[in-house]
């Protein structure tokens, strides 16, 4: 297996760190695994720890006032999330658990915050990564806003497709039915008129094996825009998440804080 610095030099947001910030996150990190069902850390809970994934899929989830709860997200290989609660000290506003039998590097969280502390560079790096998780979860809000089940659906298939030049692709969901309902903003009965109504966009399925016949029909329909240069979009999907894909748990979901506090 690689060296922990190794692995999380894969990890974008990393990636734009020097070697000695990711040296010395990585003497205080080790790799665990967690079996599927696992919770990695509760809503509301102060973070201990910084978690990237490695292998496998991690829901987060939000829980609403009458104890009903949503996916907020599904996270993937090479992602890392909720950086900013681990960075401010501030309490979890989702929960984590594995869905499959996940690998993950465990950071400590004041080590973590010590790092970044010390060098500008560092904290201006995470500082870009919540730029550009503001920046998505705009355009999240803005799909949850005007376009349909079947148009947002046709998009995160899209997005599964790893070969930017392909006509057609072939995979498996990630995950199950259930939990992408929840993530699209939809019940079950709805992602399910969602896959019939792509049927005539060239759509097939066969229990969670998909096959998309006609890529640029369904793009035309779905009105993809794929982020620039695809990679961001493809990797939301792939679960190949950006370091900030999450920052803006603790952004869009934090209440107002009185000022001087």
């Amino acid at each position: 297996m690689p060296s922990i610095e190794a692995m999380l030099r894969a990890v974008p947001g990393f990636d734009q760190l020097s070697i000695a910030v990711v040296h010395r996150v990585a003497s205080v990190a080790d790799v665990v695994e967690a079996p599927t069902g696992e919770v990695l850390f509760r809503e509301g809970a102060l973070p201990e720890a910084l978690f990237v994934l490695l292998d496998g899929r991690v829901t987060l989830t939000g829980t609403a006032a009458d104890s009903t709860s949503a996916v907020i997200d599904i996270m993937g290989p090479n992602s890392s999330f909720v950086l900013a609660n681990v960075l401010t000290n501030e309490p979890y506003l989702v929960g984590a658990e594995a869905v499959t039998i996940s690998t993950l590097i465990r950071i400590a969280a004041a080590p973590m915050r010590a790092a970044v502390t010390a060098e500008p560079a560092a904290a201006m790096a995470m500082m870009r990564a919540m730029s550009a998780e503001l920046g998505a979860m705009t355009r999240q809000v803005v799909d949850l806003k005007v376009r349909i089940a079947a148009q947002r659906l046709g998009t995160y298939l899209l997005q599964l497709v790893t070969e930017p030049t392909a006509t057609q692709a072939e995979f498996r969901l990630p995950v199950n039915k259930g939990l992408l309902a929840s993530w699209l903003g939809c019940r079950a009965e709805n992602l399910s008129r969602a896959f019939l109504a792509l049927r005539a966009y060239g759509v097939e399925t066969h229990g969670s094996r998909v096959q998309l016949h006609d890529i640029a029909r369904l793009r035309a329909y779905a009105g993809a825009a794929l982020l620039e240069g695809d990679a961001a979009s493809q990797g939301v999907a792939a679960g190949r998440l950006p370091v900030e894909k999450v920052l803006g748990d603790a952004f869009r979901l934090r209440p107002n804080r009185p000022r001087g506090s």
